[in-house]
Protein backbone atom coordinates (compact mmCIF):
# COMPACT_ATOMS: atom_id res chain seq x y z
CA UNK A 1 0.00 0.00 0.00
CA UNK A 2 2.80 2.43 0.79
CA UNK A 3 4.31 1.88 -2.68
CA UNK A 4 1.03 2.18 -4.55
CA UNK A 5 1.68 5.79 -5.73
CA UNK A 6 4.99 4.66 -7.26
CA UNK A 7 3.34 1.65 -8.88
CA UNK A 8 0.57 3.87 -10.24
CA UNK A 9 3.20 6.21 -11.74
CA UNK A 10 5.01 3.31 -13.40
CA UNK A 11 1.78 1.87 -14.81
CA UNK A 12 0.60 5.21 -16.22
CA UNK A 13 4.03 5.98 -17.75
CA UNK A 14 4.22 2.49 -19.28
CA UNK A 15 0.76 2.79 -20.82
CA UNK A 16 1.51 6.27 -22.12
CA UNK A 17 4.70 5.05 -23.77
CA UNK A 18 3.32 1.82 -25.23
CA UNK A 19 -0.06 3.06 -26.53
CA UNK A 20 -0.94 5.45 -29.38
CA UNK A 21 -0.68 9.15 -28.49
CA UNK A 22 -4.40 9.75 -29.03
CA UNK A 23 -5.21 7.54 -25.99
CA UNK A 24 -3.40 10.15 -23.83
CA UNK A 25 -2.74 7.99 -20.75
CA UNK A 26 -0.16 10.61 -19.73
CA UNK A 27 -3.00 12.88 -18.59
CA UNK A 28 -3.50 10.51 -15.65
CA UNK A 29 -0.10 11.30 -14.13
CA UNK A 30 -1.52 13.92 -11.68
CA UNK A 31 -3.35 11.05 -9.95
CA UNK A 32 -0.07 9.71 -8.52
CA UNK A 33 0.80 12.68 -6.24
CA UNK A 34 -2.87 12.92 -5.27
CA UNK A 35 -2.75 9.32 -4.06
CA UNK A 36 0.56 9.89 -2.30
CA UNK A 37 -0.99 12.67 -0.18
CA UNK A 38 -3.19 10.08 1.54
CA UNK A 39 -0.25 8.05 2.90
CA UNK A 40 3.06 9.90 2.47
CA UNK A 41 4.67 12.90 4.19
CA UNK A 42 4.97 16.21 2.38
CA UNK A 43 8.49 15.87 0.95
CA UNK A 44 8.04 12.43 -0.69
CA UNK A 45 4.74 13.66 -2.14
CA UNK A 46 6.47 16.67 -3.71
CA UNK A 47 9.30 14.47 -5.01
CA UNK A 48 6.82 12.11 -6.65
CA UNK A 49 5.04 15.06 -8.27
CA UNK A 50 8.42 16.27 -9.56
CA UNK A 51 9.16 12.82 -10.95
CA UNK A 52 5.79 12.81 -12.74
CA UNK A 53 6.59 16.22 -14.20
CA UNK A 54 9.95 14.97 -15.51
CA UNK A 55 8.26 11.88 -16.96
CA UNK A 56 5.73 14.06 -18.74
CA UNK A 57 8.48 16.22 -20.26
CA UNK A 58 10.30 13.07 -21.35
CA UNK A 59 7.16 11.65 -22.97
CA UNK A 60 6.70 14.92 -24.86
CA UNK A 61 10.06 14.38 -26.53
CA UNK A 62 8.84 11.02 -27.85
CA UNK A 63 5.27 12.13 -28.63
CA UNK A 64 5.24 15.87 -29.44
CA UNK A 65 1.41 16.13 -29.70
CA UNK A 66 0.46 15.11 -26.13
CA UNK A 67 -0.65 18.52 -24.89
CA UNK A 68 2.38 18.57 -22.63
CA UNK A 69 1.99 22.00 -21.10
CA UNK A 70 -1.62 21.46 -20.01
CA UNK A 71 -0.71 18.16 -18.35
CA UNK A 72 2.39 19.69 -16.73
CA UNK A 73 0.27 22.47 -15.32
CA UNK A 74 -2.14 19.87 -13.93
CA UNK A 75 0.71 17.92 -12.32
CA UNK A 76 2.07 21.07 -10.68
CA UNK A 77 -1.36 22.15 -9.38
CA UNK A 78 -2.22 18.69 -8.04
CA UNK A 79 1.22 18.32 -6.41
CA UNK A 80 0.85 21.63 -4.57
CA UNK A 81 -2.63 20.68 -3.38
CA UNK A 82 -1.42 17.17 -2.44
CA UNK A 83 1.46 18.58 -0.40
CA UNK A 84 -0.93 20.79 1.55
CA UNK A 85 -3.33 17.88 2.04
CA UNK A 86 -0.47 15.71 3.33
CA UNK A 87 0.51 18.44 5.80
CA UNK A 88 -3.06 18.72 7.13
CA UNK A 89 -3.38 14.92 7.40
CA UNK A 90 -0.14 14.61 9.37
CA UNK A 91 -1.21 17.40 11.71
CA UNK A 92 -4.52 15.65 12.42
CA UNK A 93 -2.76 12.32 12.93
CA UNK A 94 -0.46 13.91 15.51
CA UNK A 95 -3.47 15.37 17.29
CA UNK A 96 -5.22 12.01 17.30
CA UNK A 97 -2.07 10.36 18.62
CA UNK A 98 -1.96 12.80 21.53
CA UNK A 99 -5.64 12.18 22.26
CA UNK A 100 -5.00 8.45 22.35
CA UNK A 101 -2.08 8.95 24.73
CA UNK A 102 -4.41 10.85 27.06
CA UNK A 103 -7.03 8.10 26.72
CA UNK A 104 -4.43 5.44 27.51
CA UNK A 105 -3.39 7.39 30.62
CA UNK A 106 -7.04 7.65 31.68
CA UNK A 107 -7.46 3.95 31.12
CA UNK A 108 -4.52 3.22 33.40
CA UNK A 109 -6.20 5.31 36.11
CA UNK A 110 -9.63 3.71 35.78
CA UNK A 111 -8.62 0.20 34.71
CA UNK A 112 -5.15 -0.27 36.11
CA UNK A 113 -3.15 -3.50 35.91
CA UNK A 114 -4.98 -6.28 37.71
CA UNK A 115 -3.41 -9.35 39.33
CA UNK A 116 -4.65 -12.52 37.70
CA UNK A 117 -4.74 -14.64 40.84
CA UNK A 118 -5.64 -14.22 44.50
CA UNK A 119 -5.14 -17.50 46.32
CA UNK A 120 -7.42 -20.00 44.62
CA UNK A 121 -9.29 -17.26 42.70
CA UNK A 122 -8.12 -16.84 39.08
CA UNK A 123 -9.33 -13.69 37.29
CA UNK A 124 -9.15 -12.30 33.75
CA UNK A 125 -10.66 -9.11 32.31
CA UNK A 126 -11.98 -7.88 28.96
CA UNK A 127 -12.63 -4.29 27.88
CA UNK A 128 -13.87 -2.97 24.54
CA UNK A 129 -14.85 0.68 24.09
CA UNK A 130 -17.64 1.49 21.66
CA UNK A 131 -15.87 4.78 20.87
CA UNK A 132 -12.79 3.16 19.38
CA UNK A 133 -10.91 6.44 19.03
CA UNK A 134 -11.31 7.06 22.75
CA UNK A 135 -10.02 3.61 23.78
CA UNK A 136 -12.08 3.82 26.98
CA UNK A 137 -15.66 4.49 27.95
CA UNK A 138 -18.08 4.41 30.86
CA UNK A 139 -17.71 0.75 31.84
CA UNK A 140 -15.40 -0.04 34.75
CA UNK A 141 -14.19 -2.88 36.92
CA UNK A 142 -11.78 -3.51 39.78
CA UNK A 143 -10.62 -6.41 41.96
CA UNK A 144 -8.95 -6.10 45.37
CA UNK A 145 -7.74 -8.61 47.94
CA UNK A 146 -8.99 -7.52 51.38
CA UNK A 147 -9.12 -8.96 54.89
CA UNK A 148 -12.76 -9.79 54.19
CA UNK A 149 -12.03 -11.78 51.04
CA UNK A 150 -11.56 -11.03 47.37
CA UNK A 151 -13.90 -8.23 46.34
CA UNK A 152 -14.88 -7.46 42.78
CA UNK A 153 -16.61 -4.47 41.22
CA UNK A 154 -18.05 -4.07 37.76
CA UNK A 155 -20.34 -1.33 36.56
CA UNK A 156 -21.49 1.01 33.85
CA UNK A 157 -21.85 4.79 33.94
CA UNK A 158 -24.68 6.17 31.83
CA UNK A 159 -23.11 7.33 28.57
CA UNK A 160 -19.94 6.29 26.79
CA UNK A 161 -16.65 7.68 25.60
CA UNK A 162 -14.47 10.22 27.41
CA UNK A 163 -17.35 12.15 29.11
CA UNK A 164 -18.06 9.07 31.25
CA UNK A 165 -14.44 8.42 32.22
CA UNK A 166 -14.36 10.88 35.14
CA UNK A 167 -17.50 9.42 36.73
CA UNK A 168 -16.15 5.89 36.34
CA UNK A 169 -12.82 6.90 37.90
CA UNK A 170 -14.59 8.43 40.91
CA UNK A 171 -16.48 5.19 41.55
CA UNK A 172 -13.42 2.96 41.09
CA UNK A 173 -11.30 5.12 43.41
CA UNK A 174 -14.02 5.05 46.05
CA UNK A 175 -14.15 1.25 45.78
CA UNK A 176 -10.38 0.89 46.13
CA UNK A 177 -10.57 2.69 49.46
CA UNK A 178 -13.87 1.34 50.81
CA UNK A 179 -13.18 -2.30 49.94
CA UNK A 180 -10.31 -2.36 52.45
CA UNK A 181 -12.04 -0.33 55.16
CA UNK A 182 -15.64 -1.54 55.25
CA UNK A 183 -16.47 -4.98 56.68
CA UNK A 184 -19.72 -5.35 54.72
CA UNK A 185 -20.73 -4.89 51.07
CA UNK A 186 -23.63 -2.64 52.09
CA UNK A 187 -21.21 -0.10 53.59
CA UNK A 188 -19.02 -0.38 50.49
CA UNK A 189 -22.02 0.38 48.28
CA UNK A 190 -22.90 3.43 50.38
CA UNK A 191 -19.34 4.71 49.96
CA UNK A 192 -19.56 4.24 46.20
CA UNK A 193 -22.86 6.08 46.07
CA UNK A 194 -21.41 8.95 48.10
CA UNK A 195 -18.34 9.18 45.86
CA UNK A 196 -20.46 9.14 42.71
CA UNK A 197 -22.83 11.78 44.12
CA UNK A 198 -19.97 14.08 45.07
CA UNK A 199 -18.44 13.79 41.62
CA UNK A 200 -21.75 14.56 39.91
CA UNK A 201 -22.23 17.59 42.13
CA UNK A 202 -18.77 18.90 41.26
CA UNK A 203 -18.99 18.09 37.54
CA UNK A 204 -22.59 18.33 36.47
CA UNK A 205 -23.57 16.28 33.39
CA UNK A 206 -24.55 18.10 30.25
CA UNK A 207 -28.24 18.30 29.40
CA UNK A 208 -31.22 17.50 31.60
CA UNK A 209 -30.50 13.80 32.17
CA UNK A 210 -29.04 12.73 35.50
CA UNK A 211 -25.76 10.82 35.53
CA UNK A 212 -26.03 7.51 37.35
CA UNK A 213 -24.29 4.16 37.26
CA UNK A 214 -25.13 0.52 37.67
CA UNK A 215 -22.76 -1.56 39.79
CA UNK A 216 -22.26 -5.13 40.91
CA UNK A 217 -20.27 -5.97 44.04
CA UNK A 218 -19.05 -9.50 44.71
CA UNK A 219 -17.25 -10.89 47.74
CA UNK A 220 -15.71 -14.37 47.78
CA UNK A 221 -13.23 -16.23 50.00
CA UNK A 222 -9.63 -16.47 48.80
CA UNK A 223 -9.87 -20.26 49.15
CA UNK A 224 -12.30 -20.31 46.23
CA UNK A 225 -15.09 -22.49 47.59
CA UNK A 226 -17.91 -21.70 50.04
CA UNK A 227 -20.42 -18.90 49.67
CA UNK A 228 -20.15 -15.69 47.70
CA UNK A 229 -21.99 -12.47 48.46
CA UNK A 230 -23.48 -10.32 45.70
CA UNK A 231 -24.89 -6.81 45.96
CA UNK A 232 -26.52 -5.72 42.71
CA UNK A 233 -27.24 -2.03 42.04
CA UNK A 234 -29.31 -2.37 38.88
CA UNK A 235 -26.60 -4.27 36.97
CA UNK A 236 -27.03 -7.35 34.73
CA UNK A 237 -26.84 -10.44 36.98
CA UNK A 238 -23.67 -12.55 36.82
CA UNK A 239 -23.57 -16.08 35.44
CA UNK A 240 -22.25 -19.04 37.43
CA UNK A 241 -21.14 -22.15 35.55
CA UNK A 242 -21.17 -25.29 37.69
CA UNK A 243 -20.41 -28.57 35.91
CA UNK A 244 -21.68 -27.32 32.52
CA UNK A 245 -24.83 -25.92 34.12
CA UNK A 246 -25.30 -22.16 33.75
CA UNK A 247 -27.12 -20.35 36.54
CA UNK A 248 -28.19 -16.70 36.50
CA UNK A 249 -27.53 -15.21 39.95
CA UNK A 250 -30.55 -12.95 40.25
CA UNK A 251 -30.95 -10.79 43.36
CA UNK A 252 -34.10 -11.22 45.42
CA UNK A 253 -34.32 -7.51 46.28
CA UNK A 254 -32.78 -4.96 43.89
CA UNK A 255 -30.53 -2.26 45.33
CA UNK A 256 -30.62 1.37 44.11
CA UNK A 257 -28.36 2.54 41.32
CA UNK A 258 -25.38 4.66 42.29
CA UNK A 259 -26.23 8.37 42.67
CA UNK A 260 -29.93 7.57 43.12
CA UNK A 261 -29.95 6.51 46.78
CA UNK A 262 -31.02 10.00 47.92
CA UNK A 263 -34.06 9.80 45.65
CA UNK A 264 -35.25 6.24 46.25
CA UNK A 265 -33.54 5.32 49.53
CA UNK A 266 -30.33 3.50 50.37
CA UNK A 267 -31.86 0.09 51.04
CA UNK A 268 -29.14 -2.30 49.94
CA UNK A 269 -29.47 -6.06 49.93
CA UNK A 270 -26.77 -8.75 49.78
CA UNK A 271 -27.61 -12.16 48.32
CA UNK A 272 -25.46 -15.22 48.98
CA UNK A 273 -24.88 -18.17 46.67
CA UNK A 274 -23.02 -21.45 46.97
CA UNK A 275 -19.96 -22.05 44.83
CA UNK A 276 -17.49 -24.87 44.56
CA UNK A 277 -13.92 -25.30 43.33
CA UNK A 278 -13.92 -25.51 39.55
CA UNK A 279 -16.88 -23.15 39.13
CA UNK A 280 -16.63 -20.14 36.84
CA UNK A 281 -18.27 -16.78 37.49
CA UNK A 282 -18.81 -14.28 34.66
CA UNK A 283 -19.45 -10.62 35.45
CA UNK A 284 -20.34 -8.44 32.47
CA UNK A 285 -21.90 -5.14 31.42
CA UNK A 286 -24.98 -4.60 29.29
CA UNK A 287 -22.80 -3.99 26.24
CA UNK A 288 -22.54 -7.78 26.04
CA UNK A 289 -26.08 -8.69 27.05
CA UNK A 290 -27.59 -6.13 24.64
CA UNK A 291 -25.24 -6.66 21.69
CA UNK A 292 -27.38 -7.18 18.59
CA UNK A 293 -26.98 -8.94 15.29
CA UNK A 294 -28.16 -7.42 12.03
CA UNK A 295 -31.62 -8.94 12.55
CA UNK A 296 -31.95 -7.31 15.99
CA UNK A 297 -31.47 -10.48 18.05
CA UNK A 298 -29.54 -10.11 21.31
CA UNK A 299 -26.33 -12.02 21.87
CA UNK A 300 -27.34 -15.30 23.60
CA UNK A 301 -24.82 -15.05 26.43
CA UNK A 302 -26.24 -17.71 28.75
CA UNK A 303 -26.55 -20.36 26.03
CA UNK A 304 -23.14 -19.35 24.68
CA UNK A 305 -21.61 -19.93 28.10
CA UNK A 306 -23.23 -23.35 28.29
CA UNK A 307 -21.52 -24.40 25.05
CA UNK A 308 -18.02 -23.39 26.10
CA UNK A 309 -15.49 -26.03 27.17
CA UNK A 310 -13.80 -25.84 30.55
CA UNK A 311 -11.00 -23.39 29.76
CA UNK A 312 -8.96 -20.83 31.74
CA UNK A 313 -10.57 -17.38 32.08
CA UNK A 314 -8.21 -15.81 29.53
CA UNK A 315 -9.20 -18.29 26.82
CA UNK A 316 -12.89 -17.92 27.68
CA UNK A 317 -12.79 -14.13 27.32
CA UNK A 318 -10.75 -14.40 24.11
CA UNK A 319 -13.49 -16.64 22.68
CA UNK A 320 -16.17 -14.20 23.94
CA UNK A 321 -14.36 -11.29 22.29
CA UNK A 322 -14.11 -13.14 19.00
CA UNK A 323 -17.69 -14.42 18.94
CA UNK A 324 -19.14 -11.10 20.08
CA UNK A 325 -17.46 -9.20 17.24
CA UNK A 326 -18.49 -11.90 14.80
CA UNK A 327 -22.10 -11.79 16.02
CA UNK A 328 -22.35 -8.00 15.71
CA UNK A 329 -20.12 -7.91 12.60
CA UNK A 330 -17.67 -5.68 14.38
CA UNK A 331 -20.21 -2.98 15.33
CA UNK A 332 -20.54 -2.39 19.08
CA UNK A 333 -23.24 0.07 20.13
CA UNK A 334 -22.04 0.22 23.73
CA UNK A 335 -18.91 -0.29 25.79
CA UNK A 336 -18.14 -3.87 26.80
CA UNK A 337 -16.49 -5.05 30.01
CA UNK A 338 -16.30 -8.49 31.57
CA UNK A 339 -14.56 -10.33 34.41
CA UNK A 340 -14.15 -14.09 34.28
CA UNK A 341 -13.43 -15.67 37.67
CA UNK A 342 -12.51 -19.32 38.07
CA UNK A 343 -12.39 -20.94 41.49
CA UNK A 344 -9.40 -23.21 41.21
CA UNK A 345 -9.25 -26.57 42.92
CA UNK A 346 -6.59 -26.61 45.60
Amino acid sequence: MRLSPVLLTVVIASLAYSTPPDMAFSRLLPAAPALAAAMWPVLPTVLLGTACLILMIGLSLVFPDLGTWWTCAGIIAVTVAAAYGSHVRLKRERTLFQVRLVADAAQQVVLGPMPRRFGAVEIESLYLAAAAEARIGGDFYEVVDTPYGVRLLIGDVRGKGLPAVGAAAAIVNAFREAAYDEPGLVDVARRLDAGSTRYNAAFSPEGTMERFATALLVEMPREGGGRIGILNCGHPPPLLVHRKTVRVLESDIPSPLLSLAELIGDHYSVDTFDCAPGDLLLLYTDGIAEARARDGEFFPLASWMGRQPSTPPRELLAALHRDLLRYTRGRLDDDVAALAVRLRET
